[in-house]
């Protein structure tokens, strides 16, 4: 699994998670795939996990701020709603 630290703030951090193309060759099993994003809320202590359809609509909100360079007030307001679907607690991990 490859992580990549997108952003980090006093109250957030957020991953991008790309698992790895190849599974061990002696696996006996094929490995689990997962591609996604996570958001932590430093503040509450606990994370969200993006895949799927969630996934593609975070990369879609990351494109636009490539292409329209937002605010950290903007950013934090986005990951904060993000955040409300957070339900793990970040020492589950």
């Amino acid at each position: 699994m490859t992580l990549q630290m997108l952003y980090d703030s006093e109250d957030f951090v957020v991953m991008h998670m790309v698992a790895d193309a190849e599974s061990p060759a002696d696996a006996q099993q094929p490995a689990l795939v997962r591609h996604g994003f996570e958001i932590v809320d430093k503040r509450h202590g606990r994370e969200v996990f993006l895949e799927g359809s969630w996934a593609e609509l975070f990369q879609e909100r990351l494109q636009h701020w490539r292409d329209h360079a937002p605010t950290q007030d903007e950013v934090e307001a986005t990951l904060e709603g993000y955040a409300q679907l957070a339900q793990t607690p970040i020492g589950l991990h």
